[in-house]
């Protein structure tokens, strides 16, 4: 099989396929792997790396036209119209930009979305939302430290000491573990609340405080995301957040729910209780942010408070992020070679990340979805 890796949008840094990858595309799964020129600049690799690891340098336009898979991180600029078979791997986040699913109703394509791979154990290794979840959540917290006006951990010092900032993480999730694990090295105090209690003997054992409030809805079916709660429930939420984040000198939040607005959960007033300084970095911003005062894609001030709305963090670390991905996309692929077409129907792995085939709508999370909003 042939495979083209494309070069990104402009605001992406990360390429999906690194020079390392191509090697293993060529040498276990007996690919020809040609890339665009350019594709790996803003993630540290060069043409040369490329040519290096055995990749063939193309046109973007021979690409797309001559080429039996495509890997591509985001969506096209415009729609994409093949005049010949094709499967594009990509990460479109569908169950929230539906309307990016229209660029691939073609029927000579085939679209796999990795942020649909489902959160088992056989599929961990293509999880590209964990991968950069990760990323993410450690970032956060060196954003965090960049941004906010005093040191983490406790100084004694001759003329004094400096008391350990407060970190108040919402969300322990992937990133919200990985912020907490950060957070803790560099000396901070840290609280963190999530509404399942599931993820409280995790917060514990990275030596940080949980709190909850009781009565929340768990769902184990969730992929280990939250589920939406009570109008009760998320008073006494509100109330309890509420006395963190007004003590905290830092908030990261993660809470985020699969193709809904992300839960509302630091408010306006919450924010002006805070002290000058203090910093809040929303990661669920992208799906309309956790803080009522959330810009996406901005940093903003409001009363002293510094509020950084980001859900691609990752991309400010684009070498590490882009191998992670890099590795994710190789085992969905090596795993999609692996079986045959009979057996790919039935696979829940490849029934669940496909979108689109051969132009048709197929997955059942996207049209249920998609039904639930024209009802």
């Amino acid at each position: 099989m042939k495979l083209g890796i494309l070069k990104e949008q402009q605001k992406e840094t990360r390429v999906s396929i690194v020079p390392a990858v191509v090697q293993r595309l060529i040498k276990e799964l007996s690919f020809e792997v040609y890339f665009e020129s350019g594709v790996g600049k803003k993630a540290g690799f060069s043409d040369a790396d490329y040519i290096k690891a055995g990749a063939a340098l193309m046109e973007r336009k021979d690409i797309l036209e001559l080429l039996d898979i495509i890997t591509i991180i985001n969506s096209f600029d415009a729609p994409f119209q093949p005049n010949s078979k094709k499967i594009v791997v990509s990460v479109l986040n569908p169950l929230f930009r539906t309307q990016e699913i229209e660029k691939f109703r073609n029927p000579n394509l085939t679209v796999f979305s990795l942020d649909m791979v489902p959160r088992s154990t056989k599929a961990q290794a293509m999880d590209v939302l964990s991968s950069m979840a990760s990323i993410s959540g450690y970032k956060a917290v060196i954003k965090a430290a960049e941004l906010y006006g005093s040191v983490f951990p406790m100084f004694t010092t001759a003329a004094g000491t400096i008391r350990p900032v407060k970190v108040l993480i919402i969300g322990a999730g992937v990133a919200g573990l990985q912020a907490i694990a950060t957070a803790k090295r560099l000396g901070a105090v840290v609280n963190v609340f999530d509404v399942r209690s599931s993820a409280k003997e995790e917060v514990q054992s990275l030596g940080a405080n949980f709190i909850e409030v009781a009565g929340a809805s768990e769902n184990l079916n969730a992929g280990g995301y939250a589920v939406e709660q009570s109008e009760d429930y998320l008073e006494k939420q509100r109330a309890l957040i509420d006395q963190y984040v007004s003590d905290a000198g830092i908030v990261i939040s993660t809470a985020n729910i699969p193709g809904k607005r992300a839960p509302l959960l630091i408010e306006r007033s919450s924010v002006e209780k805070m002290k000058a300084g203090a910093v809040i970095i929303d990661l669920a911003s992208e799906q309309g942010g956790n803080c009522e005062l959330t810009i996406d894609q901005k940093m903003i001030g409001h009363q002293g408070v510094i509020i950084v709305g980001n859900s691609y963090l990752s991309r400010e670390l684009p070498e590490t992020a882009s191998q992670l991905l890099a590795t994710n996309y190789f085992n969905f692929l090596k795993h999609y070679t692996q079986l045959d077409a009979i057996s790919r129907i039935e696979d829940p792995i490849i029934a669940a990340s496909m979108l689109v085939q051969n132009g048709e709508m197929v997955n059942e999370r996207l049209s249920s979805l998609l039904k639930d909003t024209v009802c």
